[in-house]
């Protein structure tokens, strides 16, 4: 097995044949930055010091070719072909730095927010957990492979709240759905992920949701709100149809306490006439805003929505760096591997 120097932390871990960086970082209990886990949103980009990874196909939004010839490299992706040497990416902002936890979690409560959205409420053993607006938690439960979430409550709550989305064939999904009542256990380890809320950025703030996407999205706005961040928040919410559309009640009563905060649902499918706008959400976002330097976006939903609006938004001038995309997948999800080698 070949061994990685992480030099971030001064630490060797050993990843098993085939096994990404990443992988082998979080199996041993490092707060490895990251956000897809699946060559999408670069939240893990690292600077390969020394030796030789395979690096499979990743979206160029993540990684783009000038950067990996410079030497970087997604973690996520990175299988090390013998001894390496990586350096993460630090943000020069707001590391969000919480205890890892492992623990048992009560369900108390279970209710559909949609067709196919469970709003599933936990209340985990011990201290509340700790985590910065925008992370995840993994859920597990027997029978089924643990699945990444996000929270949708503030970080001060009590509970954990998280917006399941029933995946057709989706064996965790559809478990959270069918067996899950109040007064189950489940087990929950977190938290994880890159894609928080940045409290010190005090420029525009953009927020694009698809379907269950938007759990996190909502704990960055509550929380802004609540930390009284009053810089412009321009909200967009996708769905296929009415019915899939949820939360917005809680957006506009957020709206009214922020008083610079507008919230734009889109449809991209109706099926019956409708006032709201129509068309794909990235479309809505081009058409509406001009010139993105120096925003903030977080987006969070379907992986098809992620890539297209970081298009349209890089376009409009935004950093890379301030883009944070947090996007999951399941196995049926994940791109193909491909064949490129990266040395350092």
């Amino acid at each position: 097995m070949p061994d990685v120097t992480l030099l971030n932390i001064s630490r060797s871990i050993e990843v098993p044949d085939g096994q990404t960086i990443l992988s082998a970082a979080l199996d041993a209990g490092i707060d490895y930055p990251h956000g897809c886990k699946s060559g999408r949103c670069g939240n893990c980009k690292s600077r390969l010091a020394s030796g030789e990874v395979e690096l499979p196909d990743h979206s160029r939004f993540a990684l783009p070719p000038d950067e990996r010839d410079g030497g970087l490299i997604l973690a996520c992706r990175a299988v090390p072909k013998g001894p390496v040497s990586v350096f993460w990416l630090e943000e020069e902002n707001e590391a969000a730095i919480y205890p890892h936890r492992d623990m048992e979690a009560e369900v108390t409560g279970a209710a559909l927010l949609t067709h196919d959205i469970l709003r599933l409420r936990l209340r985990a053993d011990g201290a509340a957990l700790r985590f910065a607006p925008g992370q995840y938690a993994t859920l597990a439960l027997p029978g089924v492979p643990a699945r990444d979430y996000s929270m949708a409550n503030l970080p001060s709550a009590d509970e954990l709240e998280f917006h399941i989305r029933r995946v057709p064939n989706g064996r965790t999904s559809t478990a959270i759905h069918e067996r899950l009542r109040v007064g189950d256990r489940l087990h929950v380890s977190g938290p994880r992920g890159s894609a928080h809320l940045r409290t010190g950025h005090t420029g525009p703030v953009l927020a694009v949701a698809g379907g269950s996407g938007l759990a996190p999205i909502l704990s960055i706005l509550e929380s802004a709100v609540a930390q009284g961040m009053r810089q412009p928040l321009r909200v967009y919410v996708g769905g296929r149809d009415e019915p899939d559309l949820y939360g917005l009640e809680r957006l506009a009563e957020l709206a009214a306490r922020h008083g610079d905060m507008t919230v734009t649902p889109v449809l991209s499918s109706p099926t019956a006439p409708t006032a709201r706008r129509t068309g794909f959400v990235h479309a809505a976002v081009r058409a509406d805003l001009a010139n993105l330097d120096g925003w903030k976006c977080y987006t969070a939903g379907p992986p098809v929505m992620t890539d297209a609006l970081t298009e349209v938004v890089l376009a409009k001038g935004l950093k890379r760096d301030d883009l944070h995309a947090d996007v999951f997948f399941t196995p049926e999800t994940v791109i193909d591997t491909g064949g490129i080698t990266a040395t350092g």
